[in-house]
């Protein structure tokens, strides 16, 4: 997908706050035993589409208004995904920005999720 410019500085300026890892780390986390709640922030229609299996649906356009309620601990390890990394970079900056210091963005997203052969539900 080609993004335009306006935003492309918006994700590198968030990313450039916030803490990625690839798929590899991600199982790493898992095989070292460390609880993490893992985060879905797509659309509506790409999570009835399919999502990671455990994974629980905060879309980028409500996960600000909804966070608290959902995860009220601030210190929660959260790995949030999105299609590549781009919305979960955003989404992650602005949960940091809420107080939360355990938040981590997917770099690659649902498609690094998918080429993995990570686990999917529908």
């Amino acid at each position: 997908m080609a993004h335009s410019p306006g935003f492309l500085k918006l994700v590198n300026e968030a990313k450039a706050r916030i803490r990625e890892t690839d798929i590899e780390g991600y199982k790493k986390m898992l095989s070292a035993g460390q609880k993490l709640l893992l985060i879905d922030t797509r659309e509506d229609n790409e999570w009835t589409s399919g999502h990671a299996a455990g994974a629980v649906h905060l879309a980028k356009g409500i996960i600000e208004r909804d966070i608290e309620t959902q995860v009220p601990d601030k210190s929660a390890l959260m790995v949030l995904y999105c299609g590549g990394g781009y919305r979960s970079a955003l989404a992650a900056d602005a949960l940091q920005n809420m107080g939360y210091t355990n938040v981590i963005s997917l770099d690659g997203g649902w498609r690094a999720w998918q080429q993995a052969g990570m686990p999917v539900e529908r």
